[in-house]
C-alpha cells in the first residue's frame, strides 16, 4: 500500500472520527480513537513515536514525537485548536524531513467541519 492509498483512508477515518466525537476534546482523545479506527481498517499504527535525529554526528531520539506514525510511511499530527497557523504546518513538514518519510497529515479536530481541518503535506512524494 502507498503513502496515497494510506492517506485516504486516513482522511476518511479522520471524518468518522470527527463526526462521531465532535470538536474540541483534548488530542490524546482523537490519537487513541484514530488510532483505534485505523487499525479497525487494517492499517499498522504507532502512536507517540521517538523520531532519530541525527546532527553534527550525534544521535539522539529527544527531538520530537510523532502523534501517529501509519504503516511506517505517513505521519499524522494532530491538533485541537481554533485555528491551524503556519507553526503547525511549518513543524509537520519538519517532522517529515528529519523523519524521511513523505506524506503526513496535519488533522485539527478543532474545527466545526473536519474537512477544513486537514492539511496535506508532502516531502519528496511522486504524484499519484
Amino acid at each position: 500500500m502507498d503513502e496515497n492509498e494510506i492517506g485516504r483512508i486516513v482522511v476518511d477515518a479522520a471524518i468518522c472520527v470527527h463526526r462521531e466525537l465532535g470538536p474540541g476534546l483534548l488530542e490524546t482523545v482523537y490519537e487513541v480513537v484514530l488510532g483505534r479506527e485505523l487499525e479497525d481498517r487494517g492499517l499498522k499504527v504507532e502512536r507517540q513515536v521517538a523520531v532519530t535525529i541525527e546532527c553534527r554526528g550525534i544521535r539522539f531520539d529527544e527531538g520530537f514525537r510523532a502523534d501517529i506514525i501509519v504503516q511506517r510511511k505517513v505521519i499524522l499530527e494532530l491538533k485541537s485548536v481554533v485555528k491551524v497557523t503556519d507553526v503547525h504546518k511549518k513543524q509537520l513538514l519538519t517532522y517529515l524531513k528529519l523523519s524521511g518519510l513523505r506524506l503526513g497529515f496535519l488533522l485539527n479536530f478543532g474545527e466545526a467541519l473536519m474537512k477544513d481541518g486537514i492539511t496535506r503535506t508532502v516531502n519528496r512524494l511522486p504524484e499519484g
